[in-house]
This record gives C-alpha cells, sequence and structure tokens, in this order.
C-alpha cells in the first residue's frame, strides 16, 4: 500500500510520532512518505490567515493519515487550512492523529479529532482510525504513542 502522512508540527513532537508511524508502516511492508505541511506564519490561530508554505499533494495514495498538534483547544489552524485546500478525498483508506501538551483527550484533543473529521467529511472522506497523544507524562505518553501507531496500522492490511 502506498501511504501518505500530511503532519503539521511546530515543536517536534507530532513529527516525531509521525516518524514512528512511518517506521512502523514501512517494516509491515508499505511505501511511506512523510509529508511536511508548513505554514510562514505557523502560530496562525485563524485558518483563514494561514500562508500555507508547503502544501503537499494527496494525490497518487492509497491511504492518507493527517497529524498535527492541539492549539487553543482545537485543531491547529495549519491543518485546518490544509485541509480545506484538499481535493476529494472520497475513496481513500484515512486516518488522522493529534498530540495535546495536556494530560485529558477531553482538554483539546477530542476537539481537534472532531474538527479534522469535520473537514475530513466535507472533502468526501472518512477517518477509519484516530488517536490522541497527551504529552505531559513521559510513561503515558509512549503508551498512547504506540496505541495510536498500533491502531492506525492495523487499518492498513
Amino acid at each position: 500500500m502506498n501511504i501518505g502522512i500530511m503532519v503539521f508540527s511546530k515543536t517536534g513532537n507530532t513529527l516525531s510520532v509521525a516518524e514512528k508511524l512511518r517506521d512502523t508502516l514501512f517494516e509491515k511492508g508499505h511505501k511511506v512518505t512523510l509529508e511536511q505541511v508548513t505554514a510562514s506564519n505557523g502560530v496562525e490561530m485563524d485558518p483563514k490567515k494561514v500562508v500555507l508554505s508547503n502544501s503537499p499533494s494527496t494525490q497518487g495514495y492509497d491511504m492518507l493519515v493527517f497529524a498535527a498538534p492541539v492549539y487553543g483547544f482545537g485543531l491547529a489552524a495549519v491543518m485546518k487550512a490544509y485541509l480545506q485546500g484538499v481535493p476529494s478525498l472520497e475513496g481513500k483508506l484515512l486516518a488522522g492523529f493529534v498530540t495535546q501538551a495536556f494530560p485529558f483527550p477531553g482538554m483539546g484533543g477530542k476537539q481537534a479529532i472532531s474538527g479534522m473529521e469535520k473537514l475530513v467529511k466535507a472533502k468526501g472522506g472518512t477517518l477509519s482510525a484516530t488517536g490522541v497523544v497527551n504529552w505531559m507524562f513521559a510513561g503515558k505518553r509512549k503508551a498512547l504513542i504506540a496505541e495510536t501507531v498500533e491502531t492506525i496500522a492495523a487499518i492498513c492490511q
């Protein structure tokens, strides 16, 4: 399977999880490309004001994974802007995950995943697997990373 992981990461935390996912999927025999979504104003909170400097194509992949941090108890505006700009996602296998500083998913993680699901649905797609990685406690973080990677890897058999 040809898999594209589209990741926005400001601090490197989300990117590190995406890299673990990439490595796991590669070990399972998939072709995996990790693409970074970037913006010249990456801390902008209004997706309408985000200026994307790298907006990777979603074409040519059998599966797409979207990954971003939680900003202001919701999905990062850079990922919102990116997802609003992608063409139809109809017929693609899709997954997504977010990383957050707070220790509980109800402190932005669930809201960010919900926001991602709505944006994907507006493009004709459905997220088949999701994950929320809380960054505050190292032990819990490692378990959540492993769970997220395993959940997403399981859908691309």
